[in-house]
This record gives C-alpha cells, sequence and structure tokens, in this order.
C-alpha cells in the first residue's frame, strides 16, 4: 500500500501536538533572567500585584535595566612621591619618623638588625612566638655564617684553645663549635629567658637628638639594663644570664682544656664586647645613612633641574 503524503492541516496539527509535548517538558518554575527584558517588564504589568509592591518591583526593574559602563582601571600613573611616603616608618602617633631614628632591618646592606628599635616608633609586642622567630631569622641568617667563618678563621690563627689544634682540623674543630655557640647565644639571650623573665631585650635607639656622649653611655648600659614587657627599666638579667648559660652549655662539647673559668671568663668578656661595639653601630648608622642619603639626593635634584633647564633652552 503506498504511504500518502501529509497534508497541511495534518502537518499543522502534528507541529502543533509537537510545541504541546515539548511545552510540558519545560519546567514550570522557571529561574528570572540575570537582566530584565521588556517581555518580563510587560508581564508585571497586568500580574495581580497589590500597587505597592507593584511599585516596588517596577522601581526594581527600572533601576537594574540601566545599563552602566564597564569600568575600567585607572590609567593614571601612580605617583611616585606619594609611593615613597606610604612605605616611611610613622611613629606610635602615625607621624614620619625622620631618617636619622629609622633603624633599617639590616645594616650596610648585609648585617641583620631584626632586634632594633626605631626612635619614637611602637614595636611588635614581644612574647614566645615573636621571640622566637626573631631569634629564628637572627640565628639563621646567612650573614651570621660570615661572621661565622670571619671568627673562626681568627680564633685558629690566634690559637684560642690550642687544644683544639691547628690546620684543617683544628679549623673544623673551631667551625662547628662556634656555630654552637652562636646558635645557644641567640636562642637563650633572644628567646628563652627574654620569654620567660617578660624582658624586652631589642634595643630601643635614643636618636639624633640626644648628644653623642649621652647616646654613647646609654649604649654601654644596655648591658646592664633593658626593658620589661610593660615598658619600665629592669636589670638586664635575660642578657646577662643569657651569655652566662651559653658558657656553661658550651662545657658540654669543648674539651677540658678549654673549659676552665678563666677561660669561660674570657669568652664572656669578648661577647659583652662585640655586643657594645654593634650596639654603637645600631646607634650611630642612622646618622651616617640619612646624611648619605641628603647628599644623593640634593644631587639628583640638582641634576633634575639641570637638564630641565638644558631642555627648556632654546
Amino acid at each position: 500500500m503506498p504511504i500518502r503524503q501529509p497534508t497541511s492541516l495534518t502537518a499543522a496539527l502534528l507541529f502543533a501536538l509537537a510545541c504541546v509535548s515539548v511545552r510540558a517538558q519545560q519546567p514550570t518554575a522557571q529561574a528570572l533572567p540575570d537582566a530584565p527584558s521588556f517581555l518580563l517588564a510587560s508581564n508585571s504589568l497586568t500580574s495581580p500585584v497589590p500597587a505597592p509592591a507593584q511599585l516596588e518591583l517596577d522601581s526594581a526593574l527600572v533601576s537594574s535595566s540601566q545599563l552602566q559602563p564597564t569600568q575600567q582601571p585607572s590609567a593614571e600613573p601612580k605617583d611616585p612621591a606619594r609611593a615613597r611616603d606610604q612605605d616611611v616608618p610613622v611613629d606610635a602617633n602615625g607621624n614620619p619618623i625622620p631618617l636619622e631614628n629609622v633603624q633599617p632591618k639590616r645594616i650596610l646592606g648585609f648585617m641583620p638588625n631584626f632586634r632594633s628599635v626605631s626612635a619614637g616608633s611602637k614595636p611588635h609586642s614581644p612574647g614566645w612566638g615573636y621571640n622566637f622567630h626573631i631569634a629564628t631569622r637572627q640565628a639563621f641568617d646567612y650573614s651570621s655564617f660570615i661572621f661565622l667563618g670571619l671568627t673562626t678563621i681568627s680564633a685558629e690563627g690566634i690559637n684560642s684553645h690550642p687544644v683544639l689544634g691547628k690546620g684543617a682540623d683544628g679549623f673544623y674543630a673551631y667551625l662547628w663549635r662556634g656555630l654552637l655557640d652562636k646558635t645557644d647565644g641567640t636562642y637563650i639571650g633572644a628567646w628563652f629567658l627574654p620569654s620567660l623573665l617578660h624582658e624586652d631585650t631589642r634595643y630601643y635607639a635614643l636618636g639624633h637628638h640626644r648628644s653623642i656622649p649621652i647616646r654613647a653611655l646609654y649604649v654601654i648600659s644596655r648591658q646592664g639594663v633593658t626593658r620589661t614587657y610593660g615598658g619600665h627599666q629592669t636589670p638586664n638579667f635575660a642578657g646577662l644570664g643569657g651569655k652566662v648559660l651559653t658558657q656553661l652549655v658550651s662545657r658540654q662539647y669543648y674539651p677540658t682544656g678549654a673549659t676552665s673559668f678563666s677561660v669561660l671568663a674570657t669568652k664572656f668578656g669578648y661577647s659583652a664586647m662585640r655586643d657594645v661595639a654593634f650596639t654603637s653601630i645600631r646607634e650611630f648608622y642612622p646618622d651616617i645613612a640619612a646624611h648619605y642619603i641628603r647628599i644623593h639626593r640634593e644631587k639628583v635634584a640638582a641634576q633634575s633641574a639641570r637638564d630641565a633647564a638644558g631642555s627648556s633652552a632654546p
């Protein structure tokens, strides 16, 4: 039997049935579009919504339908002077600290200065965690190993402990013991005892507003005096006790001939002298650095003025 071709009426009925079936398969609850359309706005006018709610819906549709142009990031270049100002350290009142009072993180670009506080600044609160972090940074800083090598060479050269020997074997004997001395002293004197006794053994610089003799005496006094967590002056039990405990601990890994009282007392004295010398650098280095920074800025400003004058000349 030949297959009959569908008439136009039959095709229309089939198309209507297909539309109805597709419509039935669609979910009844559809999510609102991200942006309102004209169809949605026109349908809302005929929906049985009370007048107040209708007004709120209309205002929401109108406000959301106002297309705003995409905001592009500002192409204005940043002000270098403003960027520099954001990096300037400030005191407890938010005022910029003068260059002569700023304690850098490193002196001369490589000497660690993590335990110094700029004059007038508000330091981080000390504690077990903070003190341990600072002590670890100082103990394992790359510059510490440079100084360790220099002190090892000098100690082996002048034969500080004859029992340790000379030559390559003597250098190695001095090296690993010096490493333990440095690490023990840092953790005992900068972390354990200060945290236990609540002593803030960081160096608080006086700054350039004091005379040089007063500042020099202040540097020496810091060997015997320090601050509490509350900011009061107190005997430096943590600093001095750390040096003593370091010498006592060193008796465990130095041979008998290098652990006598006279030898340990000599090492204690050298440790105190090194602290005074380095603290003096921390106190007066900002003055020297500020002087040369200002000279450099003046040269740059003068060169810029000459360049501007040359470019404007006919």
